[in-house]
């Protein structure tokens, strides 16, 4: 007779699959400048306040290996100590270049669980999705059924018109062309990875969205629930409370951002589309979904002239790439450069701060008012 210890791990080594299919390309951004406290592992400053209070035996717990930081702080408040949380990209690497290693591929096998985020993100997902037939790793992809936006493209050779720059979402291309972009679209199809740094057209960033960000942690909580069927009612009630949080974070970005005086921003990459458009904003993105590219000597221009005929006094760059571009831009029109964080993962100063998804957040809303009222 199986005791309880092993009655749970026949439990999860009998789950069929739950391979959610993937919207996977090889992407790429910039090099990390500031450090990764979201480390292997657990971040310094694990989410706590949803955590169930049952103190369950480690060998008992969920194994769960998550792909970067944002997918940690989401499944960790839907588990609380049910489950421990394990993020596999390492401190001082951006998310979209890491590859896992033979090890690491190892250890997602032997975890119960995988959390990624899909649409593009994590460019080795899909073959560990694939490989996962038959065998005991629940796979979850988080944007699973989000409608998922194309990714700006870096165009040449055309004529811009500067009175579309107020369409809400992304202007694409150089700043200010007339791109319509037809987000009704959805884009369910299985992508492969290839070679290089390319998110294939789609803008995976759909967690700086918090309405978005409310989807994926009910993605999760679903498949986690099917998975530990004994923890479901636990993950239902962390959740909820999670998102009580997220659903407050929305309506203050609400708030804070409908009688703005003006509703375009520049951006030093696009990374922010999902956000912009969830709020009546513009992005006007120097590059494309990549902020390791860098923008021709046309584009720049481009940008600057927008900025000129438009007042822009604030120049947005990241926590986790170079600001180099950024300053030259504000340099040039006599601006300032200011972050705007894409969460990828979190800083040594936001550890120290003890800062979480919520709280860097609530940072990007403070620098977009403030910027957007100039």
């Amino acid at each position: 007779m199986m005791n309880s210890k092993s009655k749970s791990k026949f439990k999860i080594r009998h789950l069929a699959v739950l391979s959610l299919t993937a919207t996977l390309i090889v992407s790429g951004c910039g090099n990390n400048t500031a450090g990764n406290a979201a480390s292997t592992g657990s971040p310094a400053n694990a989410p706590s306040s949803a955590a169930a209070a049952t103190t369950v035996p480690a060998a008992d717990k969920l194994n769960i290996k998550v792909s970067f930081y944002p997918m940690y702080e989401f499944t960790k408040n839907i588990t609380g100590e049910l489950a421990d949380v394990e993020v596999l990209i390492p401190a001082g690497t951006e998310p979209h270049d890491w590859e896992p290693t033979a090890k690491d591929m190892a250890e997602i096998s032997d975890a119960d669980v995988l959390v990624y985020n899909g649409a593009g993100m994590e460019g080795w997902a899909q073959q560990v999705v694939d490989g996962a037939s038959g065998s005991k790793l629940i796979t979850i992809e988080a944007s699973k059924g989000l409608e998922i936006m194309e990714g700006t493209e870096e165009e040449e050779g055309h004529d811009h018109d500067h009175e579309h720059a107020h369409e809400e979402g992304t202007v694409s291309g150089e700043a200010g062309h007339d791109h319509e972009h037809d987000h009704e679209d959805e884009h369910g199809e299985e992508a492969h990875a290839g070679d290089g740094h390319d998110h294939g057209g789609l803008d995976p960033h759909v967690w700086l969205a918090p309405a978005m960000a409310i989807q994926e942690v009910r993605t999760i909580v679903a498949a986690l629930s099917a998975a530990s069927p004994e923890n479901a009612a636990a993950f239902k009630m962390n959740s909820e409370a999670y998102i009580a949080k997220l659903q407050q974070l929305d309506q203050e970005f609400k708030d804070g951002l409908k009688d703005t005086k003006r509703k375009d921003f520049i951006t030093q990459h696009a990374a922010f589309g999902y956000l912009a458009r969830e709020y009546g904003l513009t992005q006007v993105p120097i590059a494309g979904l990549s902020p390791e590219q860098e923008p021709s000597a046309a584009q720049m221009a481009e940008i600057v002239e927008f900025a000129k005929a438009n007042n822009v006094k604030t120049i947005f760059f990241e926590t986790l790439v170079s600001s180099s571009v950024a300053d030259t831009i504000a340099q040039e029109i006599g601006a300032k450069t200011a972050v705007l964080n894409p969460i990828e993962g979190l800083t040594e100063e936001d550890s120290r701060n003890n800062l979480d998804y919520l709280g860097v957040m609530r940072q990007n809303l403070e620098a977009l008012s403030a910027a957007l009222n100039e």
